[in-house]
């Protein structure tokens, strides 16, 4: 089988849950990036990346790297690559995203335009046509320079991987699910302990929660660009499918918790858990943090706060994040998790983290503050109500 390389990028700070990810697919990891990961795989890697993998936004097929310090460099070391063995005849292709950092080349309209004339300039000399139909199936290429290395690949997704076709009603400032996925494992949550999302807005983090509990497979439920490849064979996408649906795990109980003082949005977070078949692992309430306690040992928060956009906003930051504190304080044994922008958050907490990390959702620079608990002894099931 053939071995192909592929481009998965993550949010900054993060990578190290990405490669773990990757590593348990059985692929092979040749470079981990800042928000990047390169890997090999064959080819079950373009179905199984894009249905098992929950902290990428996308799988792109590289396909080329060289240096390009002008536009008359890229052109022939675009021109170069054999996009023959990629793009039939009638295949729908375009530079869909250009970026460009620290790179003499940075204008995203010409990289793009002369990239397209190049790949024409070699479809037309192997193909032996003058015009491209592009009636086909599509082959977004996306391209980054860093400084002045050129990299090439092709999108194998489509639409973003972080929508898995269950969110169909967002709150305000939603958390992307890829993101959330993804600071779920970076905790040592584990799906027989309490988790409870006082902030849950439209359920992202329990819903996530659940599905890695399960075992459910995120991108079981969509499709993807490459399915109608030429390239991969149809039954890499069926035995993929087929594999998620057998690692599902099937008979077990979780206690997942989401708590939100906006009752529309906990009907909607309720909605959503039920698209994304999860709806029985997950009790959403409308209810204030204050009224967050339990008996029980050795729970997980893990949540998304307020980080207050908007002046008004801004001006309850103190008041909640000393909530957030006095309400973690009550909790026994408790650990918690919380991502936010807002820079006092520790002190009006009032007491210091274990551990932060520095993560940036889109351009925002967040840090992801870790409270750890004592770990439980390892006789108990503890997954009980709160």
């Amino acid at each position: 089988m053939n071995q192909y390389e592929f481009l998965a990028p993550c949010h900054f700070g993060l990578e190290s849950v990405l490669k773990k990810e990757i590593t348990d697919l059985g692929y092979e990891i040749k470079q981990v990036e800042d928000g990047r990961i390169l890997f090999a795989g064959d080819e079950t890697a373009f179905a199984r990346a894009n249905i098992f993998l929950r902290t990428t936004e996308r799988i792109l097929l590289k396909v080329g790297k060289f240096r390009a310090e002008s536009f008359d460099e890229l052109f022939e070391g675009t021109k170069a690559i054999p996009w023959e063995n990629y793009i039939p005849k009638g295949g729908k292709f375009w530079v869909a995203k250009a970026t460009s950092i620290k790179s003499k080349v940075f204008s995203p309209s010409d990289i793009q335009s002369i990239m397209k004339k190049a790949i024409v300039e070699r479809l037309k000399q192997v193909y032996k046509i003058e015009w491209f139909p592009e009636d086909g199936e599509s082959y977004p290429i996306r391209v980054t320079f860093m400084k002045d290395e050129v990299t090439i690949g092709i999108d194998t997704s489509g639409e973003s991987l972080h929508k898995r076709g269950y969110r169909k009603y967002a709150s305000k400032a939603p958390i992307t699910e890829t993101l959330a996925a993804a600071l779920i494992m970076v905790t040592p949550w584990k799906y027989d302990r309490i988790l409870v999302d006082p902030f849950c807005g439209s359920g992202t983090i329990p819903i996530e929660a659940a599905m890695i509990g399960a075992n459910i497979a995120p991108g079981i439920n969509r499709s993807f660009l490459a399915e109608n490849w030429k390239l991969v064979q149809k039954k890499n996408w069926y035995q993929a499918i087929e594999e998620a649906n057998d690692v599902r795990k099937k008979d077990i109980e979780m206690t997942i918790q989401g708590y939100d003082i906006d009752g529309e949005i906990v009907k909607a977070a309720r909605q959503n858990a039920a698209l994304a078949d999860v709806e029985d692992y997950i009790h959403f309430q409308q209810r204030p943090l204050s009224e967050l306690s339990s008996s029980k040992k050795y729970g997980f928060i893990i949540t998304n706060p307020p980080y207050g956009e908007r002046l008004e906003e801004k001006e309850a930051l103190p008041a909640l994040y000393k909530e957030i504190g006095k309400t973690y304080a009550n909790l026994d044994a408790w650990s918690m998790f919380l991502i936010t922008s807002y820079e006092d958050a520790i002190k009006y907490i009032g007491r210091k983290e274990d551990k932060n990390r520095k993560i940036y959702n889109g351009m925002l620079k967040t840090y992801f503050y870790q409270f750890m608990g004592p770990r439980p002894p390892k006789r108990n099931n503890i997954a009980n109500e709160v």
